[in-house]
């Protein structure tokens, strides 16, 4: 093989997401994440034996975020909150893993539509597991800012941004979390 030539996988990275290859992205990253040292021990106390169950869940999730399929009912905050031994490095290290993964499937305008909910996601469900005083992770905030850097640069405020002014980690008001009169 030639080292200057294009790995097969670089070369066969996809223009647009659809099920099909959708479904190959979930199964590859989760075959990493169980052969993880940081993340397999957590993901197998949680779904050892359920794994078969668990995938076509996760092709649901993800083909409803990024095709907008709306076949996925279920809810994430709820799935997560019983998961004993998460730590914020769990989240950091998913979160790699799976850009990762996506980045060697999809070209980069492909790759943006499963790596902007992912953080998102990530940073919701920490804020919920941590409580809201939580700091998300520089290198976290950092991968958001490098992936939707376009709708600051447009003067867009972000509809999903915490609103520090109101004192509120949500687009939308909370009510008794707001500062306001």
């Amino acid at each position: 093989m030639n080292p200057l030539s294009p790995s097969p996988a670089a070369a066969a990275r996809h223009a647009e997401p659809t099920e099909a290859n959708i479904r190959e992205l979930v199964y590859a990253f989760y075959e990493r994440v169980r052969a993880d040292a940081i993340l397999g021990p957590v993901f197998e106390q949680t779904l050892g034996g359920r794994w078969d169950e668990h995938l076509p869940k996760m092709c649901l999730f993800w083909a409803s975020l990024v095709l907008g399929a709306k076949q996925y009912r279920g809810n994430v905050q709820q799935a997560h909150q019983p998961l004993p031994g998460l730590e914020p490095r769990h989240f950091s290290h998913w979160l790699y893993l799976f850009l990762d993964t996506v980045e060697s499937r999809y070209e980069p305008a492909a790759a943006v539509r499963f790596m902007e909910p992912a953080l998102r996601i990530a940073q919701s469900l920490q804020l919920s597991r941590f409580g809201w005083d939580y700091t998300i992770p520089a290198e976290q905030r950092d991968l958001l800012d490098r992936i939707a850097p376009a709708r600051r640069e447009r003067g867009e405020r972000d509809p999903q941004a915490h609103d520090a002014a109101r004192g509120e980690p949500f687009p939308a008001k909370i009510i008794g979390r707001s500062s306001e009169p």
